[in-house]
């Protein structure tokens, strides 16, 4: 029982010194990966503004443009 205990408290030290290594050391790698998503989303937002607009005061360049991205349609 008490080596069990040992364990457990072993196993959460470890735990917290992965966690202190992944968001201390590699935190700066963290956090350039989600500032990156986020400005991948925020750039994929304006894009689908963008084509909205396009679709429709120019519905024939819209459709290029799907052409162009999909292949045409069948």
């Amino acid at each position: 029982m008490l080596r069990t205990i040992f364990t457990i408290g072993i196993l959460a030290l470890l735990g917290l010194f992965a966690l202190n290594f992944f968001f201390g050391i590699l935190g700066f790698l963290f956090g350039l990966l989600i500032a990156l998503g986020i400005l991948a989303v925020k750039i994929a937002v304006v894009g689908l503004i963008v084509y909205f607009i396009i679709r429709i005061l120019s519905p024939d360049t819209a459709r290029r443009m799907r052409e162009r991205w999909n292949g045409p349609r069948a």
